[in-house]
């Protein structure tokens, strides 16, 4: 069975969610010209969680023919401050719900671990971690909606990278939560690749588990190496010379990829994560992912 694509607009992230030039209704409205079966949207597009604006995001959303199969957001599990973890919770608790308006039943809200502040140990990390996403699994359950831990690089407004951004520590994290129906992994090759990580032997070791992909593509520019990215200090945003491109012409093998997600059944959404230079790369974005997912999803 074919997969389902979808596009979420990293190059009109800042302009939605930071400046507020563009409204998330601007982007629904663009992506009209895209080949795409659904929108991923993000926690910093809404400028209202009332339901009456909710509702009108939904109705757009519907109104292209598209679904919204993710809800991406970025909580904070790892502030050494429990109040500010108990913040998070309650966030994350109310964007579970937001999914749900939205997505319907099975769709997936993103969680992460949280930055890896300099104080934080890695056991201490992994406890706030594992009792946040334990808090929140409960309204998970009830609006049946898919918790999806991904293996992340860095949100564009956090200071700090992902506490979890390494393979053996999201392992960890992933392997420390038991529940198979509304908890999985959303996973990102190219982040692993950024993390000094293989992203195939990453896939093999959480495949049964994903519940979501971001078809993210990246490489390095002005003579860059993998090493000088890791060796960046924690400055707010990305790494100045880490540029996301057209999927399919980067670091990743998305056939190998693709046929590991195919022996495992994999069944859920793949989501292009680009468009810098433009509509134009997320256009060719999502015919190479509609040429290379045929081959393996007939």
């Amino acid at each position: 069975m074919p997969l389902r694509v979808s596009a979420f607009p990293k190059c009109y992230l800042d302009a939605i969610a930071g400046a507020r030039s563009m409204s998330v209704f601007d982007w629904i409205e663009m992506s009209k010209a895209l080949d795409c079966d659904g929108l991923e949207m993000y926690e910093g597009f809404f400028t209202s969680l009332e339901p009456g604006y909710l509702d009108s995001v939904g109705d757009a959303i519907r109104a292209t023919g598209r679904a919204m199969p993710m809800l991406c957001c970025s909580p904070d599990f790892t502030n050494p401050d429990a109040d500010a973890r108990k913040r998070a919770i309650d966030k994350e608790c109310d964007m579970v719900r937001v999914t749900r308006r939205l997505g319907g039943p099975r769709a997936v809200c993103r969680v992460l671990s949280g930055p890896r502040y300099p104080d934080v140990s890695r056991q201490q990390g992994l406890e706030w971690c594992v009792e946040c996403i334990t808090a929140v699994l409960p309204v998970a359950r009830e609006c049946d909606v898919v918790l999806g831990l991904e293996n992340h690089y860095k949100d564009g407004f956090w200071k700090y990278p992902e506490f979890a951004q390494k393979k053996d520590v999201f392992l960890d994290l992933v392997n420390a939560i038991s529940d198979r129906t509304h908890f999985g992994v959303q996973y990102d090759p190219s982040n692993a690749v950024v993390a000094g990580d293989d992203p195939l032997e990453l896939l093999r070791a959480v495949a049964d588990r994903v519940v979501s992909m971001h078809a993210s593509d990246r490489y390095l520019v002005d003579g860059a190496t993998l090493d000088d990215l890791r060796a960046a200090d924690g400055t707010i945003g990305y790494f100045d010379k880490l540029r996301h491109g057209v999927t399919g012409k980067g670091l990743n093998d998305f056939d190998a990829i693709f046929r590991t997600l195919a022996d495992h059944r994999y069944s859920g959404w793949v989501s292009i994560e680009d468009g810098m230079n433009g509509m134009g790369e997320m256009a060719e974005s999502l015919a190479f992912l509609r040429r290379v997912t045929a081959l393996y999803f007939p």
